[in-house]
């Protein structure tokens, strides 16, 4: 009888600290979840502060000033303009009319 009973004192033993080493992984496993979450809604804020700062720096105008300022760089008049017919059977690149008008007098 004796025997028995430290038998099952041992494994009621074993049994509590198998339970209580479950409990403490899963609180760490919990914690980890946890700061997982914290750390994808963070990048997630990130991500739509990023895409808003693209927004706004691939705008037309941003970047015609930036343009025109940085790289002093200006449009081009039609006069300065010169426009290439590619004729793809002769295989030629000829200079087309500069505007419609002299296109249509043209033909």
């Amino acid at each position: 009888m004796l025997r028995l009973n430290l038998a099952l004192v041992f494994l009621l033993v074993v049994c509590a600290l198998g339970l209580v080493t479950s409990q403490d992984r899963a609180r760490k496993l919990f914690g980890d979840v946890e700061r997982a979450q914290a750390q994808a809604s963070r990048l997630e804020v990130q991500w739509d502060q990023l895409q808003i700062e693209q927004t706004v720096l691939a705008k037309a105008s941003r970047i015609d000033t930036k343009a025109r300022r940085e790289l002093s760089m200006e449009s081009i008049s039609p006069q300065r303009t010169l426009h290439l017919v590619v004729d793809p059977v002769e295989r030629v690149v000829r200079l087309g009319s500069t505007s419609p008008a002299e296109a249509a007098g043209a033909r």
